[in-house]
């Protein structure tokens, strides 16, 4: 008999859309081998699980709700096993600032950065101040708790309010000293490092609109084109980052690679599955097909993750 496994895609982030797309994918893939249905947890989820009986859930949600920990609290108490990092890991690496300081702690170079809770016109001076002192113009300011490069701004200090105020419906926004250099990824799969790809994008960095359209013509070389020891240095600290923050299934870690050195920017525990996605092309390079990849995730599931 075939396992039940319901794919949560959709939600309510701004990722949304992407995350349809990871769902559609992943639903495509496994139909033949499993008992699988798509399901926007935006219509309901609690009753649908009851309802359903799923014997596992595949967690193609991005963003808050699906990557921060609280959809894992759920099934958690629903005693559903699901796919990817579980409760205590998502809220980690969801979280910029915390995530952050985790890396410093254990010597991986991250960008220096503060928060920013609130941008009223009366502490403006004061937050480019704080720059000013701290590491200069020009910054990246994003939202703490979202991905797929939603809400990111390369600021100098002539645009930086103007693209602060693009953020006031965030409650903190992350202001980060830019780093130049080579955008590279690197993604880990169950306790194995997987793979480094770099990405050359013809748009000014690697944003929302490069990831996911194919008329941005974003190049991807598979592998990373990095000297040996750098390729295995990158792919080391995504390992340790995964293990730092105990995350299951798969992640991917974003980096800049500037004067011989890898900056870690942030650790994504919910990489997502579409036809120009990352994660499936590094894969994909190790001989592990789509399908693999998603069986991989789909036997790996569990509670208490």
């Amino acid at each position: 008999m075939k396992k039940k496994v319901l794919i949560l895609a959709g939600g309510y982030s701004k990722e949304r859309e992407i995350s349809i797309k990871t769902g559609k994918e992943v639903y495509k893939s496994i139909k033949n081998k499993y008992n699988a249905k798509l399901l926007d947890p935006s219509k309901g989820l609690i009753n649908e699980l009851r309802k359903d009986k799923p014997d596992i859930v595949f967690n193609a949600l991005h963003g808050t709700y699906g990557e921060d920990g609280y959809v894992q609290t759920i099934l958690e108490s629903e005693k559903i096993k699901y796919t990817h990092s579980g409760v205590y890991s998502s809220s980690l690496a969801i979280d910029k600032e915390v995530s952050k300081k985790i890396f410093k702690k254990n010597k991986i170079l991250t960008p220096p950065s503060f928060i920013v809770t609130s941008i009223h016109k009366r502490i403006q001076k004061k937050i480019i101040k704080k720059i000013n002192n701290s590491f200069k113009f020009p910054v990246v300011i994003k939202p703490l708790n979202e991905g797929s490069s939603v809400g990111v701004y390369i600021c100098s200090n002539k645009n930086f309010i103007k693209n602060l105020y693009k953020l006031k419906d965030y409650n903190e926004i992350l202001v980060e000293k830019y780093i130049p250099g080579r955008e590279i990824q690197a993604a880990v799969l169950g306790k194995k490092k997987l793979g480094a790809i770099e990405l050359i994008p013809s748009r000014k960095f690697y944003d929302y609109k490069a990831k996911y359209q194919k008329n941005a013509k974003t190049k991807h070389l598979m592998p990373a084109p990095l000297s040996q020891i750098n390729y295995n240095k990158v792919n080391d600290i995504a390992l340790k980052a995964h293990k730092l923050l105990k995350c299951r299934g798969v992640s991917r870690s974003d980096f800049r690679f500037y004067n011989n050195k890898f900056y870690l920017l942030e650790l994504n525990t919910q990489p997502g599955m579409t036809s120009l996605s990352l994660v499936p092309e590094i894969a994909s390079f190790k001989n592990i097909n789509f399908f693999k990849l998603i069986d991989f995730l789909i036997k790996d599931a569990s509670i208490n993750r």
